[in-house]
């Protein structure tokens, strides 16, 4: 069943990243989206599971610390790599880098890898808890693949490295399940890693995605979709829940 569940997040992903590509001449709406679904995907589903996960050894103070932590640390890699392609012609046409893209698909594409890991060893607790769990991770895979086309497009990557980074994406969570025929890992540990997750994510939206969305575009539609993002990505959790 868990391979299954590994097929339908890789469609999921796929698609996500497909439409982003379709519609990259309204890449500004779609990041307004974009920005919105993965604020919310950090506030409504990581940081609920990491807190559930973590619960039994850690109390939620400690969680939400980790949360810090994984905003601070993506904050500072991300300005290291500002500072790195700061003399280069295309950070000085267009402000952004090609790095900063991969950093942010990358962890995209790592998180997608610990939904794999959590599915399988949800699926090791047993089918109905491994069941409830792949519901939860499968509602948000479809915005993960439009996320991560956006994260490459907005900075000045090309279509095809966009396709690649989707394509990764997309087998991440396959990779993920299959790792835990080989391994358990303590639940608390892995809310640890998912709290860090969350905060890579809420750096994401609200410093990256967010103001990209806004720039030189008419930002009363854009907020829009940003909320259209935020209250679909809640609904799908709480209907998946």
């Amino acid at each position: 069943m868990s391979i299954v569940i590994g097929i339908a997040a890789f469609i999921s992903t796929l698609l996500g990243g497909l439409f982003a590509l379709k519609l990259k001449d309204r890449l500004h709406l779609v990041l307004g989206f974009s920005a919105g679904a993965i604020i919310a995907v950090s506030f409504f589903e990581i940081l609920p599971e990491a807190i559930e996960l973590g619960s039994g050894t850690y109390n939620v103070s400690t969680v939400t610390s980790f949360v810090g932590l994984g905003f601070l640390v993506y904050l500072i890699l991300d300005r290291l790599i500002i500072l790195h392609s700061h003399n280069t012609e295309d950070y000085e046409i267009c402000g952004h880098s090609e790095q900063r893209g991969m950093l942010g698909a990358g962890s995209l594409s790592f998180h997608s890898f610990l939904d794999g890991v959590v599915v399988g060893l949800a699926f090791q607790a047993g089918p109905a808890v491994g069941l409830i769990v792949s519901a939860a991770v499968l509602t948000h895979d479809f915005s993960d693949g439009v996320n991560t086309a956006n994260l490459i497009l907005k900075n000045g990557g090309t279509v095809r490295k966009a396709l690649l980074w989707i394509i990764a994406d997309a087998i991440a969570p396959m990779l993920g399940i299959l790792s835990t025929l080989f391994f358990t890992l303590p639940t608390a540990v892995l809310g640890l890693i998912l709290a860090v997750f969350a905060g890579d994510f809420l750096y994401i939206g609200a410093s990256d995605l967010l103001p990209e969305s806004h720039h030189k575009h008419p930002k009363i539609l854009t907020t829009v979709m940003t909320a259209i993002g935020m209250v679909v990505i809640y609904t799908i959790v709480k209907i998946a829940a």
